[in-house]
C-alpha cells in the first residue's frame, strides 16, 4: 500500500503524469476511513482515475494551488472533516488553540470558511477547471443558511464559492457518477441529474418534480420565511420519498438541491472500508508528531452510519440521513484482526459503533419495503421521528445482530477488551424486549463509566431537543444500577448535559442545577448550546420559532445570561459564586441562597462582601461549607453512582 501522491516528485513516482483530480482539504492527509477525503479518493482510485492530494495549501498564495498542476477532470474540495468556523472557534466565539486535524495540533493552517476561500483561489488559479465541493461544510451550508459566527443569514455556499457543484451527504455514490460523466466529456454545466448534488441554473422550468423554497431575499426579510424554508427541507432529506428543492435568488439564478442518494448497501459499505488505506498520516508529518485526531480512531472501527435518533441540535438528518448502514461482521472482523497486528495495538478496540453505536439496522421493516410492484421501497416517515417524542409502534428495537458482533470481535486473538464508546441512545435500549445486549454492555464493554447524553432534565427543554422525557432517563438509570449489581460491577454514568439550548430559560437551568445537587455531581465540562449550520435547532435560535411546529420558543441569545445558565451547571465551583448567585436571583429563587440542605450556595456575610481582599478566601469557605457533602462523596466510592473525569481520573458521586 503507498500514500496517494502529495507532490510532484511523488506522482513521478508513481508514473503519474496529469491527476484525474487533486483533492484540497483543509485537514492534513491522514489516509484512513474515517477520515472523508481518504474515503472518497481511494472510491475514486478504485473506479481507475488518479487522486493526488493538496492538504493545507497556503490560502494566501495562488502558487499553491497549482502545485501538483492542472487536474484532466477537475478539483474536489473539503474544509475537512469539521465545518471550519466551529474547528476554530468555540461556542463564545474565540479561537481555539489546537486542531487536532493538523500536524502537531498547529492551529492557523486553513481559513475561515475554508471551502469558499479554496475554490475562490483555484478559481484565480484556474478559471475553467470543474470544482465539486464536498465534505461537511459544503453539505450542510448547500442552501441558505445561518451562520452563527457572523450572526446573519449566508446564501448556499455553492454561490459564494463559485464552485460547479456539491457533493452532499457521504458522497461515495454521486463523486463517482460525477467522475464517469466528465471522463465521458460532458460539461460540468450539464451535470444536473446526480442525485445527492446541488447545481445552479437560470432554468428552472429544466427542473421537474421539484418544490419552490422562499427567496434568499424573502428570508433575509422575514425570518419566519427561513423557518417555512427550514421546514420543507426537513421532511425532504430521504432519498426515497424526497422532491428536488429549488431555492431562488436575486438575477434569476436558482440552486437546485437534488434528492439525497440511495444508501449503501451492506456489501457497498464492505467494500468502502475494504480499500487499499495505509491507516495512517502521511510521513512528511511525522517531524511534527503526526495528527491528534488519528488517535481518537486509529483502534476504533465504523460499524454503521446513518441515524434515526433525531435530536434537534444534531445535522446527521441532512448529512447521512435517518436510513441505518451497516457493514457485515466478516468485514469488521477483517479489519480488526487487522488492527490487532499494529504494533502499538495494546488489546483494547476503543469502539465498535458509529452516530449511534446501538444502531445496527434501520428503524423499521417498514421503510425498507416496497409497494406495489414497480415501486420504491418507502423510505423514513415524513411526518414523524422513530424515537421522539415516544417510540414508534413499529420500532423494532432489536440488539440481537450488535450482540453477535461483540462476542466474535471478543474472541479474537490478542483483543483484551472491547469498548462502547459511540453514544448510546438509551430509550432505544430501553425498549428491547430482551436485556442481554443491556447486560453485556455492563459486563463487558464499560470501562468503569458509561457516558450517555440525557441533555437536560426539564420536558419542556427535552421536546425542544427532539430528545425522551426524563422520566425515561430515571428509569434508565434504575435499570443500569440494577443491572451493575446483578453483574457485580461498580460502574458509573457519565451524563452529557447541555445548557442554554432554544426552550431553556433561568428557570429551566435553575431545574437542571437542582438535580445534579441531588444527586451530587458536577461536571466537569458543560457544553453550551452551539448552533451550526442546518440543524433544527439553529433554526429555532436564528428564528424563534420550531420550524416542525411554528409555534414560538424562547432562545437565550444574550452572552452574560447563557454565562449564568453555564455557572448554575457547575454551581460548586467556587468560581462562579457570583454569577450563580445572580441567576438565582433572576429566576425568583433566593430561596435557594441559604444555608439548608436545599440550598445550592450559601449567603455572603456583609462584612467579607465589603473586604475585596478577603473576597477569594470567603468564596473558598462558601465552596467548602456547600460542597463539604460532595466532597465525601467524592471520597467514598458507593454502588449506585455517577462520576466524571478530571485529568483522566474518576471522581464518584452518589445518584438519588
Amino acid at each position: 500500500m503507498e500514500f496517494l501522491p502529495t507532490t510532484p516528485q511523488e506522482m513521478r513516482a508513481q508514473n503519474i503524469e496529469q491527476l484525474d483530480f487533486v483533492y484540497v482539504c483543509g485537514d492534513a492527509y491522514v489516509d484512513h476511513p474515517s477520515f472523508g477525503h481518504a474515503i472518497i479518493s481511494r472510491v475514486l482510485q478504485a473506479h481507475g482515475f488518479t487522486v493526488g492530494i493538496l492538504a493545507q495549501p497556503d490560502w494566501r498564495r495562488k502558487e499553491s494551488i497549482m502545485l501538483l498542476g492542472r487536474p484532466r477532470l477537475g478539483f474536489l474540495v473539503s474544509a475537512g472533516n469539521m465545518d471550519s468556523m466551529v474547528n476554530h472557534y468555540t461556542v463564545s466565539k474565540k479561537r481555539r488553540s489546537q486542531d487536532a486535524y493538523t500536524p502537531g495540533g498547529v492551529m492557523g493552517k486553513r481559513p475561515d470558511h475554508a471551502v469558499v476561500v479554496y475554490c475562490n483561489l483555484i478559481r484565480q488559479a484556474y478559471r475553467d477547471v470543474p470544482i465539486i465541493a464536498g465534505g461537511i461544510e459544503a453539505s450542510l451550508r448547500r442552501l441558505a443558511h445561518y451562520d452563527y459566527w457572523s450572526d446573519s443569514l449566508k446564501r448556499s455556499i455553492l454561490l459564494d464559492s463559485g464552485a460547479d457543484l456539491i457533493s452532499y451527504g457521504m458522497g461515495e455514490r454521486s463523486i463517482v457518477e460525477i467522475a464517469e460523466a466528465l471522463d465521458s466529456g460532458l460539461s460540468i454545466q450539464d451535470i444536473t441529474f446526480i442525485n445527492g448534488t446541488c447545481y445552479k441554473t437560470k432554468h428552472p422550468e429544466n427542473v421537474y418534480d421539484y418544490e419552490m423554497l422562499p427567496s434568499y431575499e424573502e428570508m433575509r426579510k422575514d425570518r419566519r420565511r427561513y423557518a417555512d424554508s427550514f421546514a420543507v427541507q426537513y421532511r425532504n432529506t430521504d432519498p426515497f420519498s424526497a422532491k428536488r428543492l429549488v431555492e431562488p435568488y436575486e438575477g434569476g439564478v436558482y440552486v437546485v438541491q437534488n434528492t439525497p442518494s440511495s444508501p449503501l448497501s451492506t456489501q457497498e459499505m464492505d467494500d468502502v472500508y475494504d480499500l487499499p488505506y495505509c491507516r495512517t498520516w502521511h510521513p512528511s508529518y511525522d517531524s511534527a508528531g503526526g495528527i491528534p485526531a488519528l488517535a481518537e480512531v486509529k483502534f476504533s472501527l465504523v460499524s454503521n452510519r446513518g441515524c434515526f435518533g433525531g435530536c434537534s441540535f444534531c445535522a446527521l438528518t441532512f448529512h447521512q440521513g435517518r436510513i441505518v448502514q451497516v457493514r457485515s461482521h466478516d468485514s469488521i472482523v477483517k479489519e480488526a484482526v487487522m488492527m490487532t497486528e499494529d504494533p502499538e495495538f495494546k488489546g483494547y478496540i476503543h469502539d465498535v459503533g458509529g452516530p449511534t453505536a446501538n444502531f445496527r439496522h434501520p428503524s423499521c421493516k417498514k421503510q425498507m419495503q416496497t409497494g406495489e410492484p414497480g415501486r420504491s421501497v418507502s423510505g423514513v416517515c415524513t411526518d414523524r421521528q422513530c424515537l421522539f417524542p415516544t417510540p414508534c409502534k413499529n420500532l423494532n428495537a432489536d440488539h440481537s445482530d450488535y450482540v453477535a458482533l461483540l462476542r466474535r470481535l471478543r474472541k479474537l486473538p490478542k483483543v483484551k477488551k472491547v469498548f462502547i464508546r459511540s453514544g448510546i441512545r438509551f430509550d432505544y435500549l430501553m425498549e428491547d424486549s430482551q436485556d442481554t445486549f443491556f447486560r453485556e454492555l455492563v459486563k463487558y464493554h464499560i470501562s468503569g463509566q458509561l457516558k450517555v447524553a440525557p441533555e437536560h432534565v426539564s420536558d419542556q427543554v427535552l421536546e425542544m431537543m427532539g430528545k425522551p422525557k426524563h422520566s425515561v432517563y430515571q428509569k434508565f438509570t434504575e435499570e443500569y444500577q440494577k443491572m451493575n449489581r446483578s453483574c457485580g460491577m461498580n460502574q458509573y454514568l457519565v451524563p452529557y448535559l447541555m445548557s442554554s439550548h432554544p426552550g431553556c430559560s433561568m428557570k429551566e437551568a435553575v431545574e437542571l442545577a437542582c438535580y445534579l445537587r441531588d444527586i451530587h455531581f458536577m461536571p466537569e465540562q458543560v457544553q453550551d448550546f452551539y448552533p451550526t449550520p442546518s440543524t433544527v435547532s439553529t433554526c429555532m435560535y436564528y428564528t424563534g420559532l420550531d420550524p416542525r411546529t411554528m409555534k414560538p420558543v424562547y432562545v437565550e441569545k444574550n452572552p452574560h445570561r447563557k454565562k449564568l445558565q453555564r455557572a448554575l451547571i457547575q454551581y460548586r465551583n467556587p468560581d462562579n459564586y457570583e454569577l450563580v448567585v445572580e441567576a438565582l436571583k433572576l429566576a425568583g429563587r433566593t430561596d435557594l441562597i441559604g444555608y439548608g440542605p436545599e440550598c445550592l450556595v450559601r449567603p455572603r456575610r456583609a462584612s467579607v462582601q465589603k473586604n475585596p481582599d478577603k473576597k477569594n478566601t470567603a468564596a473558598r469557605r462558601s465552596s467548602r461549607a456547600s460542597g463539604a457533602k460532595a466532597d465525601s462523596n467524592r471520597t467514598t466510592a458507593k454502588k449506585g453512582t455517577t462520576n466524571h473525569r478530571h485529568e483522566g481520573k474518576p471522581r464518584r458521586h452518589k445518584t438519588k
